[in-house]
């Protein structure tokens, strides 16, 4: 961000780092470099005794929306931030007074094809929901008589929420180069990651297709499902879809067992979504998960969708395996294949770490069994040792632990291996199906094909240059710089030696003839070259000591 930028947004920034000295943070904001003037008086610290994680959980929601989208997003990110600031981070809370209807009116009626009198029979002034990009109301459809809810993204909201990111990411490169401490977090690319997020969260087109997706996947809408959506009333900053009756997963009436059943049908399809399908609703936490009326499972909120390539999908469940079987040695072996190919990490000190991890939160003989927890943990000790798995690695990692708490919620006995293992087998199944393994034969063999195909077009090349005489092979030896330059070295000095021999042998046979004209009674000449021999014989000696013996 450029330094103008800044000024022109002072009053905002002021803000921020008011809010952040408020919370504890005014020692860390005093050692960045800040503009003449800037940084004069804050509010003193705290006097209640937080932990430092808590503090930037209460300062992200006090500054507004905007920070709150960011430290979510941020919490998709255990390979970076430490697993305590990841727990703060999910516990962001909108708290948003909703915005009169009168402002949101002129963006319902520009993002409609027609007027809203035109598309709806009835609407409810009065949101249903709140969040902090947008609010959520109740309508009808006109032509159908379908009950529909109505997203709307709040107005001007982008610009306020791109000043308040460029902001951050300004802040956070100020702080990264600044602080010690954390110079060895990237903490400016994590920021920028997340304004990216953030910003496409503000395209509801994109919710929309994740929506429609998932639906087009799903194989048991009868146990889950997502609201269908209108794609004719829906653009970037409105979505009109199914309107869900329903409760929140906490307040639910249901008997004990169905609860149970319902808690199974959501982990089951969680894990095929990722597992199978490698497209998976990346936040599905209580309060983007309604039970209907009907009692099934609804998945809300498609804005922050994960995906994973085949090769991922494969690496996470023999991850998963391997973590349910306590083998942190094939954890390391997995994560060493997906490192990168410059990475070097240290696979000792790994091995022991994941150990830990696996023993504090995979504890069976005790009942503790907190999968969500471990892969968490885990993905933040492979990006500490160089490892950055794929940010939807993260975002797995998320989901897996908010339908964890959901399940949790619903029924205080669930497991998620039970409704793990059955996906599991399903994944180990494709990976070694006879259909599997003919799709990789067809690979080979054309590849195998294509590369027999382009030898007779290559070796022709080869010969032709070989006829013109234009082959040029370079020969480059590594490791030996330092010989040459010492074998050069000694070759100047031997042919000093030489030059100085020549001069004492040539002076001495001038000086035995006595030819005129003499100095201090011998001859001039001789006396010259005597003198050429001293200086240059000093230089050598001069030369050896100062660049030692070896040169």
């Amino acid at each position: 961000m450029k330094p103008f930028d800044l000024l022109s947004h002072a009053v905002r920034a002021k803000e921020i780092l008011t809010v952040l000295a408020r919370h504890g943070f005014a020692d860390l904001i005093s050692q960045v470099d800040w503009p003449s003037g800037f940084w004069q008086r804050f509010a003193p610290e705290p006097t209640e005794q937080r932990s430092t994680y808590e503090r930037i959980r209460l300062a992200a929601e006090e500054l507004g929306p905007t920070f709150v989208k960011l430290g979510q997003i941020l919490s998709m990110r255990p390979d970076l931030l430490p697993y305590p600031l990841i727990l703060e981070l999910r516990q962001l809370q909108d708290h948003v007074k909703p915005l009169e209807f009168e402002k949101i009116l002129p963006v319902i009626e520009r993002e409609l094809p027609g007027a809203m009198t035109e598309v709806f029979s009835n609407f409810d002034r009065t949101p249903a929901a709140t969040a902090s990009l947008a609010q959520v109301y109740f309508a009808t459809l006109k032509t159908t008589g379908a009950a529909v809810a109505v997203k709307v993204q709040k107005p001007d909201i982008r610009h306020n929420i791109e000043i308040d990111l460029n902001l951050a990411v300004w802040l956070a490169e100020k702080i990264q180069n600044h602080v010690s401490a954390l110079q060895a977090i990237d903490l400016k690319s994590a920021v920028e990651q997340a304004r990216r997020g953030v910003l496409s969260e503000l395209n509801f087109e994109t919710e929309a297709r994740n929506q429609e997706y998932f639906n087009t996947l799903n194989r048991a809408p009868e146990e889950v499902f997502a609201p269908e959506v209108y794609p004719d009333y829906s653009t970037e900053r409105l979505i009109v879809m199914d309107r869900v009756d329903g409760d929140p997963v906490g307040r639910a009436q249901l008997p004990p067992e169905k609860l149970s059943e319902i808690a199974r049908h959501g982990a089951a399809s969680l894990m095929r979504q990722v597992l199978i399908h490698g497209f998976f609703h990346a936040d599905p936490h209580s309060g983007n998960v309604l039970i209907s009326k009907d009692g099934r499972l609804c998945f809300l909120d498609w804005g922050l969708a994960g995906h994973l390539t085949r090769r991922l999908r494969y690496a996470l469940a023999d991850f998963w395996v391997a973590a349910v079987e306590q083998d942190a040695d094939r954890i390391v072996q997995i994560a060493a294949d997906l490192a990168p190919v410059n990475a070097r990490p240290d696979l000792r000190a790994m091995e022991k770490e994941i150990t830990l991890a696996l023993r504090e939160e995979l504890n069976f003989s005790i009942g503790r069994q907190e999968l969500g927890r471990a892969m968490l943990k885990l993905l933040f000790i492979f990006g500490r040792h160089g490892i950055p798995l794929s940010r939807d690695y993260s975002l797995m990692a998320k989901a897996v632990l908010s339908i964890e708490e959901v399940g949790r919620t619903l029924d205080a006995d669930f497991d998620l291996r039970k409704q793990a293992a059955g996906v599991i087998r399903e994944v180990q199944f494709e990976r070694n199906s006879p259909r599997t393994f003919l799709r990789r034969s067809r690979e080979l063999l054309r590849g195998t094909l294509s590369g027999l195909q382009d030898l007779p077009s290559s070796l022709h090349r080869l010969m032709r240059r070989l006829e013109h005489d234009n082959i040029t092979i370079n020969l480059q030896h590594r490791g030996l710089e330092d010989h040459d330059d010492a074998m050069k070295i000694a070759a100047n000095r031997i042919t000093l030696g030489v030059i100085i021999g020549a001069l004492i042998i040539g002076s001495s046979l001038i000086v035995t003839t006595g030819i005129q004209p003499h100095l201090l009674g011998y001859p001039a000449l001789g006396i010259v070259g005597y003198l050429l021999s001293a200086i240059l014989g000093l230089y050598i000696i001069w030369d050896i000591i100062r660049h030692g013996r070896h040169k």
